[in-house]
């Protein structure tokens, strides 16, 4: 089945930011859409928002006034339930209550032609449960837009027991004619996003819990070393904290209490005090006019180093060694265990062990870790640890070094796998779950993280380059640090580390 001709009418139901948002979507792509909303005016109100929104565009020479004009005449606000009765699809994005959406749907099959394709916007209800007391239940489906739906590429595609997979076909290309970037996914909790996407907020509040850093240290970690748009404190103060910890909760529940989504007692704190984020003016940040962001926390050396010796492959930090060359340093290169030695500093990057078990396990004085950088040829900053007794000379000079590579370096308690590398390892993690689980291919798991939330590279892919032997050591090493399952590698990261594949192949 083909993308919908743009001769067909769609249906909205539920003016709000997002209902709006996608009534705007199909409309710019060419549809005649009828917007319905259970408040009087209420979506006569969100058409005159949107046409304020492109009035704005067009002042910034982003949009042509006929553009404008021409989005507009095909919006139409209704104000009953029956004047969808010829719509060829219709899209529900209304209160997330199950019993709700379920009377609605139940409603729209005594309206709707029975060509007619029904989808949900629902961000965490099983699309199986929605459906399952419809008369025909095979053609409900998931159509997942991300906010704000006119500037966020991604939609979901989600399927439930009983979906059809051709109408999923055909959601898939309707959604794709409309310029936005598609993903298939089964119905299961937190679909694709929502699920693998738990890690990045999970890890940071925990080392946050755990005294390795503040939030603007690991914040900024994420973004100049990590490659992420944002760190997780500023993300979650940006989403609202009520928002957040709800999903993470859910996803908690869904998966009946699996300590990987275990919510944090922080921001459990936030939420019982008010403190939501950008929208209350206080949440890890303060946002008030005069406030002032608290500054990442830097170390710094003015030991002199002109010269360094590499013992073997530094793995993914090799291109450390480009930098320090473009730098003058003189560049030594030996075999051996995949080593950094400048003075008397001995530099690794992580595996997820402690400073202090790698430093006693593997016989190395003065051991400074390395923390993952999305590309050492550009990051901007980089995380370290240190066992406790090092000499300070060596420390110095092991900074010292890394300034040389223009990295400005921030020092964290010895944490295992430090910052980057531990979030990341863990994203890959749970993609590799959802992956061996079917509930959506390796492409579309890698799309919808780099399309639906700005990562840097999808998880699966990030964890191939990086080398899924190393991710299997970092997850490993957690898991035996802290004894819990939580850390648990994905039975198919270890059978393709196994069988010497990737996650690609």
């Amino acid at each position: 089945m083909t993308a919908l001709n743009t001769s067909a009418r769609i249906a909205v139901i539920g003016a709000g930011a997002m209902g709006a948002g996608i009534a705007q979507v199909a409309a710019q792509a060419g549809h005649p859409v009828l917007l319905l909303d259970n408040r009087p005016g209420a979506a006569a109100q969100a058409i005159e928002g949107i046409d304020r929104q492109l009035g704005k565009r067009v002042e910034n020479g982003k949009l042509s006034a006929e553009s404008r004009s021409v989005t507009i005449a095909r919006l139409h606000a209704v104000e009953a339930i029956e004047a969808l009765a010829d719509c060829e699809l219709i899209i529900e994005a209304i209160v997330e209550n199950l019993e709700v959406k379920r009377a609605l749907f139940r409603q729209l099959e005594g309206i709707c032609g029975e060509h007619c394709i029904l989808a949900s916007n629902t961000s965490s209800l099983s699309i199986t449960r929605i459906a399952a007391q419809l008369d025909h239940p095979n053609r409900l489906l998931g159509l997942h837009f991300f906010n704000p739906a006119p500037v966020m590429a991604l939609v979901e595609i989600v399927s439930g027991l009983a979906s059809d997979p051709a109408l999923a076909e055909c959601l898939y290309d309707t959604a794709k004619a409309w310029g936005k970037k598609p993903v298939h996914t089964r119905s299961t909790p937190g679909f694709i996003v929502n699920r693998v996407a738990r890690p990045l907020y999970a890890e940071s509040l925990r080392m946050l819990q755990e005294g390795a850093a503040d939030c603007s240290t690991l914040d900024a970690l994420m973004r100049e070393a990590g490659g992420f748009a944002m760190g997780a404190f500023e993300l979650t103060d940006l989403i609202g904290h009520d928002v957040n910890y709800a999903v993470t909760c859910s996803v908690f529940d869904a998966y009946y209490q699996d300590t990987r989504f275990l919510p944090s007692l922080i921001q459990k704190e936030l939420v019982d005090g008010g403190r939501l984020g950008r929208k209350s003016g206080q949440g890890f940040y303060s946002y008030s006019p005069d406030a002032q962001r608290p500054q990442a926390t830097e170390i710094g050396s003015e030991a002199q180093v002109q010269v360094c010796t590499v013992e073997g492959d530094l793995g993914p930090a090799q291109g450390l060694l480009v930098r320090l060359r473009e730098q003058g340093v003189d560049i030594v290169q030996r075999d051996g265990p995949g080593l950094l030695r400048v003075g008397d500093a001995v530099l690794a990057l992580s595996d997820g062990r402690m400073t202090c078990q790698r430093a006693r396990e593997d016989g190395l004085r003065n051991l400074i870790l390395l923390d993952l950088a999305f590309d050492y040829g550009k990051a901007r900053r980089i995380a370290i640890s240190h066992a406790t007794g090092i000499d300070p000379l060596a420390l110095k000079q092991g900074i010292a070094l890394l300034q040389r590579a223009g990295l400005k370096v921030s020092l964290l308690s010895d944490s295992p796998a430090l910052a980057v590398l531990r979030t990341v390892a863990m994203l890959a993690n749970e993609a590799a779950d959802a992956l061996l689980q079917g509930v959506a291919s390796a492409s579309d798991i890698d799309l919808a993280m780099r399309a639906g939330v700005n990562y840097p590279q999808g998880p699966l892919a990030w964890a191939d380059g990086v080398g899924l032997p190393l991710i299997l050591k970092v997850l490993d090493n957690l898991q035996a640090a802290y004894g819990e399952e939580r850390y648990r590698p994905s039975l198919l990261l270890r059978r393709r580390v196994a069988e010497g594949r990737t996650f690609h192949d």
